[in-house]
């Protein structure tokens, strides 16, 4: 089907004229005389190959043909003008799709009130929310999968990826309710010496794992794993199952969850941080108006 070529001027005036059906009125609207207006209807007649309007002395009416043409052509208009308008709000941020990517531990600190904030001021963007651990995420970032990640511990030395940190906490450990240990208000590291652990496997997070190990290694021992999670709460099911004890960011502890203790260790000087990451080449304005949330958040 060819397309046809109708100037958008000749077709706005036709629809103003079929609304007006006076050629004065019509013209006082579009801002222009009546000879331009009654050249630009006779020139959009020529291309349909038939009059669009009656013209007697003191009236003007649809013909047939105009009566056919007049909802494709208001059609039109509205979905050029909503297009427009589309084009104008994702052009400056304020609408079309942003995917994101989280670590799970993150909505009970973070996320909630990043995404309140950005969804009061981005009503029309639409989020995609995804929940992934670190490494899954990075590769996401790389893959242009997901637009922005919320990881924990991101690697050094990144080029590709751009990456802030957002917040940084102390670990805790996690032990069944009844173990002896969770009678203190603090345990020492090395405490656990001797103990099974539950951890996360280094391919979900190398950074938080490689930080979990280290603090066992300045304890003097290398964790014995007996169980691994990829999610913090199963993590901690499995140590109130009593399958073995952990070391976990302080904001697992709003994991409630029955037979489970979260207590302070010493030393408490290592913290693992929270960071929000995005590739260096994206000029997605959806992305720099959420970082510039979650800067707006740290201010």
């Amino acid at each position: 089907m060819d397309r046809p070529e109708l100037p958008l001027a000749q077709l706005h005036a036709f629809v103003v004229l079929a609304e007006e059906l006076h050629f004065g009125h019509a013209a006082a609207r579009l801002g222009i005389a009546q000879p331009p207006l009654s050249q630009q209807i006779r020139r959009l007649e020529e291309k349909v190959g038939h009059a669009l309007f009656h013209r007697t002395p003191g009236r003007v009416a649809l013909t047939a043909a105009g009566r056919e043409l007049l909802p494709a052509a208001q059609r039109a208009l509205t979905g050029l003008a909503d297009g427009l308008a589309a084009a104008r709000a994702a052009g400056s941020g304020r609408a079309g799709r942003l995917r994101i990517g989280f670590a799970a531990s993150l909505a009970l600190t973070f996320l909630p009130g990043l995404l309140r904030t950005f969804r009061r001021e981005y009503p029309d963007v639409r989020l995609d929310i995804l929940e992934m651990t670190t490494a899954p995420q990075l590769s996401a970032l790389r893959d242009r999968a997901i637009d922005v990640g919320l990881l924990r511990e991101p690697p050094a030395g990144e080029t590709e990826l751009g990456c802030e940190t957002v917040l940084s906490e102390p670990f805790v450990a996690v032990l069944p309710a009844e173990h002896l240990l969770a009678s203190r208000r603090t345990v020492r590291v090395g405490q656990l010496a001797d103990m099974p652990f539950v951890l996360l496997p280094r391919t979900a997070g190398p950074g938080l794992h490689d930080q979990i190990v280290g603090l066992c290694a300045a304890a003097g021992f290398t964790p014995r794993v007996a169980q691994r999670a990829v999610e913090w709460q199963t993590v901690c099911a499995l140590v109130g199952a009593g399958l073995g004890v952990s070391l976990a960011p302080a904001s697992i502890r709003r994991i409630r969850l029955k037979g489970v203790a979260f207590r302070r260790i010493e030393p408490s000087a290592v913290r693992t941080r929270v960071a929000v990451a995005w590739r260096r080449d994206d000029a997605n304005p959806l992305v720099a108006n959420l970082l510039a949330t979650v800067r707006q958040g740290q201010a």
